[in-house]
């Protein structure tokens, strides 16, 4: 069971309620290579609806970037690249990330993966979206659940 799998039962299951009005900004969501394309290629599933269903349930104003799902692109931290010191070339393979990112407008990405979230919030700057808002999938989740 994934982390998707598990936050969809909790969901459908009223196990936890979410609160949509939460979050007002415009929102994007990321599809990493490993739960996405890697998913697809190795297990013949790529875990593409199931995070927008999340979404869906989070917050009224998000959009994919362009182009989405399988045809979307690495943000630049994977494969290890984070942690290997070569941070030119890491801030250079983002640019086209953030030309998507800027291109919905949105003030917030959401990511499924620790090594995306990593290296969109190191490299945001450089890339002038400093005020960009890089959240979890799971943390968005937990800023919206209603707790009475």
């Amino acid at each position: 069971m994934t982390v998707f799998d598990l936050l969809i039962k909790y969901i459908k299951e009223g196990r936890i309620r979410l609160d949509k009005s939460r979050f007002t900004e415009r929102a994007t969501y990321h599809d990493p290579c490993n739960y996405g394309r890697r998913a697809q290629k190795r297990f013949g599933h790529g875990y593409f609806e199931e995070p927008r269903w999340i979404l869906d349930q989070c917050i009224e104003n998000w959009v994919d970037l362009y182009p989405d799902k399988l045809d979307q692109i690495c943000c630049g931290g994977g494969g290890g690249a984070l942690t290997t010191g070569y941070n030119d070339e890491r801030i250079f393979y983002a640019r086209k990330k953030f030309e998507q990112i800027k291109a919905t407008g949105a003030t917030m990405i959401v990511v499924p993966c620790h090594s995306c979230h990593g290296q969109l919030n190191n490299v945001k700057g450089e890339h002038d979206m400093e005020d960009l808002e890089v959240k979890y999938l799971w943390e968005l989740v937990a800023d919206c659940l209603i707790l009475h």
